[in-house]
This record gives C-alpha cells, sequence and structure tokens, in this order.
C-alpha cells in the first residue's frame, strides 16, 4: 500500500470516527439526563410519600410539647400522697414515659429540631427539681410553686414548638 491510499484510507475513516465520537458523546449526554429524570421521578414520588409521614411525627411532638408544659402537666398529673417527693418523682416520670413513648419519632426531624425537643424535656424536668427544692413542705405547695415558677417565663415547651413550626413550614417551601 502506497502512502497515497494509506492517506485515502485515512480520508474515509475519519468521517466515521467523528460521526462515531460524536454519536457516543450524545448518547453518554442522552443517558445522564434520563438517569438524571428517574431520579428526580423517585425523588418526587418518596416526598409524596414521606411527607405525611413527618408531619405526623411533627404532630406527636407538638402533642408531647404541650403535654409537659408546665401548666398541662401540673393539672393532668394530680398528687397521689401529700409526699413532695412523690410528686416530684411522678411529674418526672410523666415527662420521661411521654418522652420514650414518642422516641421512635425522631428519625423523621432534622437533628437540630430533635435537639430542641430534648432540650424542652430536660429544662421542664430541671424547672420541676428546682421547684422541689424551695421550702415546702406538701405536694399541693409544691405543684403551686411550679406553677407560679413558670407563670413568669416562657415555657420550653412553648419555645420548641415555635421551632417546630418554623421546621413545618420550611417542608412547604
Amino acid at each position: 500500500m502506497s502512502g497515497e491510499g494509506i492517506l485515502q484510507m485515512f480520508g474515509f475513516l475519519l468521517p466515521a470516527v467523528v460521526t462515531g465520537v460524536v454519536a457516543f458523546y450524545f448518547f453518554k449526554l442522552h443517558t445522564k439526563n434520563e438517569d438524571g429524570r428517574r431520579r428526580f421521578l423517585l425523588h418526587k414520588d418518596s416526598q409524596k410519600n414521606t411527607i405525611p409521614v413527618r408531619l405526623q411525627a411533627y404532630e406527636r411532638m407538638a402533642l408531647f410539647l404541650e403535654r409537659i408544659a408546665i401548666p398541662s402537666l401540673v393539672v393532668r398529673v394530680a398528687p397521689k400522697s401529700a409526699d413532695k417527693n412523690a410528686y416530684e418523682s411522678l411529674l418526672i416520670k410523666s415527662v420521661e414515659t411521654e418522652f420514650e413513648h414518642n422516641l421512635s419519632q425522631q428519625i423523621y426531624m432534622t437533628d437540630e429540631c430533635w435537639n430542641v425537643i430534648k432540650a424542652a424535656k430536660s429544662a421542664t424536668i430541671q424547672m420541676i427539681r428546682k421547684a422541689a427544692m424551695s421550702e415546702t413542705d406538701s405536694a399541693d405547695k409544691l405543684r403551686e410553686d411550679i406553677l407560679t415558677e413558670t407563670m413568669e417565663k416562657q415555657s420550653p415547651s412553648s419555645t420548641a414548638l415555635t421551632y417546630i413550626k418554623r421546621e413545618i413550614g420550611y417542608l412547604w417551601q
């Protein structure tokens, strides 16, 4: 084969190679776009299924926060005896039980929201313990002291509830 024959063969091969490279590029681009479209549709479908579950988790935690808010807690959990230490333990146990009942909801929430809820629970328990350290001698007096203490401050539950409402607002954006 002469140099002219090789040059002629290269002239015939060059358009085929260019066409093959262009076709490969467009095929790869099309495959990438299809993959992106499938991911988008899958994400959209999973969002449709998970949003109701997430909203239900936020609902349950809002109910938890309402139930451990000091005024509703003290009204709902009446002292069983006149012993203030027993009443303190009963209130704390009630908060802990409510929390443990809703522990699984954390998987549907952001870490920040869950940490705010845990902080509200801990702050509520601390408020109960602080009121119990006073010079009160009966469970009924402790109940009054706890209510008086919380009337002057914003409840940890209401702070956490505000955070939950804000986070739910982000779900709709």
